[in-house]
């Protein structure tokens, strides 16, 4: 390739027989060898039934096979919807992502709240595919469409004391029924560096597999930090702020000795209660070696230059 809140015990958070549930992953393997099955688990999906997305190839992208669409869109990790992994594609479909806005405050000169489409028109973002490796307890090659972050965030003008960017996903138990359950203290809350968050790497997503983003997979506007954990990459995002002080993360909050605030890919660092030294790639029979950054230090090893990544996970 090139190119105080309420504590969360460990009966909450999704045990690792359940997280790599090797049945479930063997029957997406048989999709995964079935090519022919693409169009129809598409349509099963509904991926088909979403507007295209034209877009031109992005500068970063794997010559790895794809993950399926059905696994891609029907196998997620969103507990504002259920904590089961079906349970995202099962109930998404009571979230509204039309109209949508998206409020930018803080340490920036241009703060308010703005129209998503408005700022997705008549813009200097170009919408590019990026086809890349993505890592949670397993990982999927996804062909996702976005732009980089770094390029919307340019148009709120940071201002110099702006040292990392906070994230908030929709709270409404209406539209999210698994936020009627205190499974994590709502609403989700991420952030990164403002170094990671202009990195051309980091990208906001608005659609996959040539389409405009289905709701489980974080409609209408997504993060995508490939050389993270997934659950850095938040969905549904509608606050961005410009802070000086690193911001509070839900899962760092959660359970801090099991998830971090930079949550980068690093083998050398195992979960409290797994090693993460092996992935499973969905549609792969046999786990694979897990690569530092997910593969991507060619381009953003460099961000951490004498930090100790065991201390900062």
């Amino acid at each position: 390739m090139r190119s105080h809140l309420p504590h969360i015990s460990g009966t909450q958070i999704t045990p690792e027989h359940v997280y790599l549930d090797r049945r479930r992953f063997l029957a997406l393997g048989g999709a995964a060898l079935a090519a022919s099955r693409m169009a129809s688990a598409q349509a099963a999906s509904g991926v088909d039934a979403l507007a295209p997305l034209a877009a031109r190839p992005g500068p970063y992208r794997t010559d790895e096979p794809l993950t399926p669409v059905d696994a891609v869109t029907g196998y997620n990790n969103f507990y504002e919807f259920g904590t089961g992994k079906e349970d995202p594609a099962r109930n998404a479909h009571r979230l509204r992502p039309r109209p949508w806005s998206v409020t930018v405050a803080g340490n920036c000169n241009k703060p308010g709240s703005y129209d998503l489409d408005t700022l997705l028109k008549g813009r200097a973002l170009e919408e590019r595919v990026y086809r890349l490796r993505c890592v949670e307890g397993w990982s999927m090659v996804i062909p996702w469409i976005g732009f980089p972050l770094g390029d919307l965030l340019r148009r709120f003008e940071p201002a110099g004391n702006a040292r990392y960017v906070a994230f908030t996903t929709l709270n409404d138990p209406e539209q999210m029924p698994g936020q009627r359950r205190a499974v994590l203290p709502w609403p989700y809350v991420e952030g990164l560096r403002m170094d990671e968050a202009m990195h051309p790497l980091t990208i906001l997503a608005v659609g996959l597999y040539g389409r405009v983003l289905p709701n489980q997979n974080g409609a209408p506007l997504r993060l995508v930090v490939p050389w993270k954990y997934g659950f850095k990459s938040i969905k549904s995002i509608v606050r961005i702020a410009f802070t000086e002080k690193q911001p509070e993360t839900t899962w760092n909050r959660s359970a801090p000795r099991e998830y971090g605030f930079y949550a980068n890919v690093n083998p050398e660092v195992d979960h409290p209660r797994w090693s993460q030294r092996r992935e499973r790639r969905i549609g792969e029979l046999f786990r694979r070696e897990t690569l530092p950054f997910n593969g991507y230090g060619e381009w953003v090893a460099g961000l951490y230059a004498g930090l100790d990544l065991r201390r900062n996970f």
